[in-house]
């Protein structure tokens, strides 16, 4: 085998690799009940999507059980091993919706933890109440409108993801400013710079979920932070120059994200 037949494939298991450890990983977290959530991750530069199976349970999940495909879902694995390969999850279209769209998105995640599919099934998004909440969104986290049922009948998960785009694109919102989203009578999905990034996002929506609806419980009437307080605490971790946390090895410590961009 060439040496750069061997590198492609030395980063391919990379990912598969990585795509089952955080599907491994977000079964830890406690935001999935049974078999309800499940990762991706993608290889930009060959198109190549990596995705936990569907419905399987998570004690047996290995790396050889992940699934590849194109962006337009045709299987990729070797004829050697269709036979006995396992089918993706069925929630794959709508992943695919957001990679096709959103080329900064490296990783998407799907759960139905308890506390943010709370709010998607009451069809009412997610207000920013504290700092915690500030320090990975700018702003509150959107729900979907509610899905029509022609839309339910014929490509029900690829409209999904459409519907999840729609929503971005109509507030003006740049995908990682805010990465994640309530999907009316459903659940969340998140995402992140690659499937890491992406667990991280899912495990902050729940906690900031919980808190939010123990808020209302305490009181209400609350409806938001000062926009001085959720600039401060958004751009002093993804602003221009952010001094939250450390940087690594050749990374610069700020990023380059302005929620007005």
């Amino acid at each position: 085998m060439p040496i750069q037949t061997k590198s492609i494939h030395r980063t391919l298991d990379d990912l598969i690799r990585r795509v089952w450890k955080e599907n491994v990983r977000l079964k830890a977290s406690g935001l999935v009940t049974m078999t309800w959530g499940n990762v991706s991750g993608i290889d930009r530069r060959r198109g190549i999507v990596v995705i936990k199976p569907s419905g399987m349970d998570y004690a047996t999940l290995r790396p050889a059980d992940m699934v590849l495909t194109d962006l337009d879902g045709r299987r990729l694995e070797p004829a050697s091993r269709l036979e006995s390969a396992r089918m993706p999850s069925t929630d794959l279209p709508t992943h695919l919706v957001l990679y096709r769209e959103f080329a900064e998105i490296g990783g998407v995640v799907h759960t139905h933890s308890t506390y943010a599919t709370a709010f998607a099934q009451a069809c009412r998004s997610l207000p920013c109440l504290g700092t915690t909440h500030a320090d990975y969104c700018y702003g509150e986290v959107p729900v979907t409108e509610i899905m029509r049922p022609s839309a339910i009948r014929e490509h029900y998960e690829a409209n999904t993801g459409r519907m999840i785009v729609r929503k971005i694109r109509r507030l003006r919102l740049q995908p990682m400013v805010c990465p994640f989203i309530l999907v009316a009578n459903h659940a969340p999905f998140a995402w992140g710079a690659n499937p890491a990034a992406a667990v991280e996002n899912a495990i902050v929506l729940e906690a900031i979920s919980k808190m939010a609806l123990l808020t209302f419980l305490l009181d209400g009437r609350r409806t938001g932070i000062s926009q001085a307080l959720l600039e401060k605490h958004y751009l002093r971790k993804h602003g221009q120059s952010a001094y939250y946390g450390q940087a690594q090895p050749g990374v610069p410590i700020h990023g380059n994200i302005h929620p007005r961009h």
